[in-house]
């Protein structure tokens, strides 16, 4: 989704479900945990502000974005109504930045495609810091809110559908 003009932060909060009888895995790299920190933080305070009890959020910590597959998978057996995968990339002198980036967003679309449970993609793919702070909390709102929101409207849809 693209930022100019939009803060993540903002939506409806009237049009969100209470997600009180949902439960949660966050699974969040330990690359760049400036950035994932904030990321971590603005999705599980928009979880519980919705009414996820604390103790039905999980969080897993794995080494990197690229780790965030594997965790995500793991999560998925855990019992919970959707997994949000927290990351952040930032370009680089080298072609890294591309692997990475394309490889967790192919495993995470497929864990979607194989599994029941949603996997929510909060992984910043941002050319340098600065961008990848405006997007944790900067002046674009923080991705993890969204993701959260996400993760709450794809829970309703796993139990509805």
């Amino acid at each position: 989704m693209a930022t100019k003009n939009q803060n993540l932060s903002e939506y409806d909060k009237n049009s969100i479900p209470n997600a009180k009888q949902f439960r949660f895995g966050i699974v969040v790299s330990e690359w760049n945990e400036n950035i994932t920190g904030n990321l971590y933080k603005g999705a599980f305070d928009t979880l519980v502000e919705h009414g996820v009890l604390p103790q039905n959020i999980v969080i897993w910590h794995v080494p990197g974005s690229y780790e965030l597959i594997y965790g995500s998978k793991k999560m998925q057996d855990q019992l919970v109504d959707a997994v949000i995968a927290i990351g952040c990339v930032i370009q680089g002198e080298t072609k890294h930045f591309d692997f990475v980036c394309d490889a967790v967003s192919q495993g995470i679309k497929d864990l979607n495609v194989k599994s029941e449970t949603p996997v929510i993609f909060c992984v910043l793919t941002d050319n340098t810091m600065q961008q990848s702070i405006d997007r944790a909390g900067g002046k674009h709102g923080n991705k993890g809110v969204e993701a959260a929101v996400a993760a709450i409207k794809m829970a309703v849809l796993r139990k509805n559908a």
